[in-house]
């Protein structure tokens, strides 16, 4: 019989016509044999001649298809981070590319994507376990058949690798490896251990106390790879339902888990799961709490102008409604009731996202009944939509917003309880999920005793700073909860009077906060001082302000790079041998406008600091100075008129609002009294082509 679970130590045989994965610590199972240079797999029974072994891996991440060859992605090293129910979880370090062909010739287009890739998967946080499914909650994990393949069991939407796995998936399923046939070849359930789930996004685990009462505690936060991007590149909701920068967060506490056991087994070995059973004369409880993030459910994007703050653009909610119904029908069908907590602004830019949003509820929920609730301080504390009389599956929906902004500013942060006040029914009525390890169950499996009914789905402009701050609220309210219903606190008594656990517990959500942002945005989040000491510091608002600036800097420098590099792994690019997408088609005046600026600004700091002879002539170099001066002021009007024109946006799959956005400008450029004359006489081929990548129509593929 086939192992069902990863292995987790695979040698490497190369050779100028294949590869060869096999494991050490399976000598029986076949070795799995990728042909170069045309990318076929097949299985050997006995010991594949003629290669050279080049390394030991702890997994292959998956295959990926760029612009001339296609590359083998092994991990090559590992951090382990602990232990959940004894089984251990780990990060992955390095990775390395294994090319199919020998390099031939170079391509510009090709290094280009490889650089993309290596720098992405270097400082992505991913995640993976041989022996049990991260990809999964312990709710979802309790409800799955353990028999089954890991890879199969793995939550699509977390399944972060999954587009770079499709190969050697096809080929275990049986379906033929070229794409036009996809003939029904015989399926090999001898590849499931070499198909390993890997997980992007945060993960903790640690073992500590409340009181005296010793646990494991851990944070875990999944990445949705559906609409995976960057902050300005990849907002709202698209035509499938899902929407950007989706995370689930799951907070978990262990009692009686045994950290002290062995190493678990290599796949199938032991336990058919690789559990290593806890202490026998206890019971192993696991307790877990979800919530949900992710941007607002409605059609609409932030233009990046080089203005710190870009344009907002929020597009016709009606049309958003059939996209709303397929996110929210995924939602209820995983998580039940969604309490949805919006933080954004009432006033402002924010309030167009605001009543989009509310608008939507209104359109998803039949009869809807509104409530505000006013607070002494602000205009609106409150503004709650909650269906009149449940007759729909969209009933289910349960709108609370909350003035986060105004109700927290001048440090009164401790006005947040506020919000936990009014979620208070609900948060009583979702319960959470409550599990106890079956003594003796060789697949791991787990007694029921509670599940979790409804999911908080919280969110801010970007589902980053604001939205963590009320999530490890919520959080705390709930570990509290836990451990009085476990009788471990008596009622009244809170976790966080235990200063030791208190102070870990902020600073684990706190680096949630980090993680999520810095995959997001680029830099760590604002406002975590409040997150890891319960008080707002100056130190920490100066730390914002850097923050700030960096994500200014990176959201129009360097967010398109890295949006690409998420296109290009997840499988949202369809990339062709024919594409030249890295080529610079603006015309050449306009790109030298940021070189002529920085001349400028140079001579006139040389002019200024730099020591006269006592009889040179002064007035060639002050007039010299002056027209550096005057063209300086000229080109950054220009370039900051029209910034559009030098936003590093993304080359693969570029958004349709900086497509108008650059024709826009270009428009106004050939108008301009200065430079138009150029641009219109000297454009290089000036037709629908020239707008190059930003033209190209790319589809996003799921």
């Amino acid at each position: 019989m086939a192992s069902t679970l990863p292995y987790r130590d695979i040698n490497v045989h190369a050779s100028s016509s294949y590869y060869a994965f096999s494991s050490p610590s399976s000598p029986n199972a076949p070795t799995l044999v990728i042909d170069r240079p045309s990318g076929d797999f097949r299985l050997s029974e006995g010991k594949v001649l003629g290669a050279k072994r080049v390394s030991s891996i702890a997994g292959i991440l998956g295959i990926i298809r760029l612009r001339l060859d296609r590359y083998v992605v092994v991990i090559t090293k590992t951090q382990t981070m602990g232990r959940l129910r004894g089984q251990m979880v780990h990060r992955v370090v390095a990775t390395e590319f294994l090319p199919l062909r020998d390099p031939q010739v170079r391509d510009p287009d090709e290094d280009t994507y490889l650089s993309l890739l290596k720098t992405f998967l270097k400082n992505g946080p991913m995640y993976f376990s041989y022996t049990m499914d991260l990809t999964n909650s312990f709710q979802r994990q309790a409800e799955k058949d353990l028999a089954e393949p890991l890879w199969k069991r793995a939550d699509d939407r977390f399944f972060w690798n999954r587009f770079i796995q499709t190969d050697l998936i096809e080929y275990r399923l049986g379906a033929s490896q070229r794409s036009s046939l996809r003939q029904s070849v015989g399926s090999h359930p001898e590849v499931d251990p070499f198909i390993l789930p890997v997980m992007f996004g945060m993960l903790r685990i640690t073992n500590t106390s409340v009181k005296g009462n010793p646990f494991t505690f851990a944070l875990i936060t999944r990445r949705s790879r559906h609409r995976g991007g960057t902050r300005y590149f990849s907002r709202g909701i698209d035509d499938k339902g899902n929407v950007s920068n989706f995370n689930e967060t799951e907070q978990i506490v262990i009692f009686n888990d045994d950290a002290s056991a062995g190493m678990a087994g290599y796949a199938g070995d032991g336990f058919q799961n690789g559990r290593i059973p806890g202490n026998p004369g206890k019971e192993v409880h696991i307790l877990s709490y979800i919530q949900t993030r992710g941007s607002v459910p409605v059609y609409w994007a932030e233009i990046n102008t080089l203005k710190y703050t870009p344009k907002l653009q929020v597009r016709g909610v009606d049309s958003a409604v059939p996209a709303a119904k397929r996110h929210f029908d995924e939602q209820i069908k995983t998580y039940g009731d969604n309490y949805m907590v919006n933080l954004v602004n009432q006033k402002g830019r924010e309030v167009r996202v605001k009543e989009a949003y509310e608008e939507m509820t209104r359109l998803l929920v039949s009869t809807p009944a509104e409530n505000t609730m006013p607070s002494p301080s602000t205009e609106q504390q409150f503004h709650v939509v909650e269906p009149a009389e449940k007759h729909q599956e969209y009933d289910r929906l349960h709108y609370v917003y909350f003035d986060f902004h105004n109700e927290t500013k001048g440090l009164r942060w401790h006005r947040a309880q506020l919000l936990l006040d009014q979620l208070h029914q609900p948060l009583l009525k979702q319960q959470y999920f409550h599990g106890v390890d079956m003594p003796g169950d060789k697949l791991g499996r787990m007694e029921v005793r509670n599940r979790q009914t409804s999911v908080v789905r919280t969110n801010c402009m970007d589902c980053l700073d604001r939205t963590n701050v009320v999530q490890s609220m919520l959080g705390r309210w709930t570990l509290t909860r836990m451990l009085i219903d476990l009788g471990f606190l008596r009622t009244g008594e809170n976790a966080s009077d235990d200063a030791a656990f208190e102070h870990l517990f902020r600073n684990i959500w706190a680096d949630n906060a980090d993680v999520v942002s810095r995959s997001y945005s680029g830099t760590g989040a604002l406002k975590t001082d409040f997150t890891r000491t319960g008080n707002r510091t100056r130190a920490g608002m100066l730390q914002d302000l850097n923050n700030s600036c960096s994500r200014y800097l990176q959201n129009n420098f360097t967010d398109g790079p890295r949006q690409d590099a998420f296109d290009l792994f997840l499988g949202a690019y369809q990339r062709s041998s024919s594409d030249t997408t890295y080529v610079d088609r603006r015309p050449v005046l306009i790109q030298s406008m940021p070189y002529i600026l920085a001349g400028c600004l140079f001579f006139i700091f040389i002019s200024i600091f730099t020591r006269r002879l006592p009889n040179a002539t002064v007035w060639p170099l002050r007039l010299m100075t002056m027209l550096c001066l005057g063209v300086a002021i000229w080109t950054a009007r220009f370039i900051w008129t029209h910034g559009t024109l030098y936003v590093n946006w993304p080359k693969l799959n570029t958004p349709p609002w900086a497509t108008e956005g650059y024709q826009d400008a270009m428009s106004s450029v050939r108008h301009d009294p200065v430079i138009g004359s150029f641009i219109r006489g000297h454009e290089r081929g000036r037709s629908e082509a020239r707008l190059g990548y930003l033209e190209e129509g790319k589809k996003r593929k799921e």
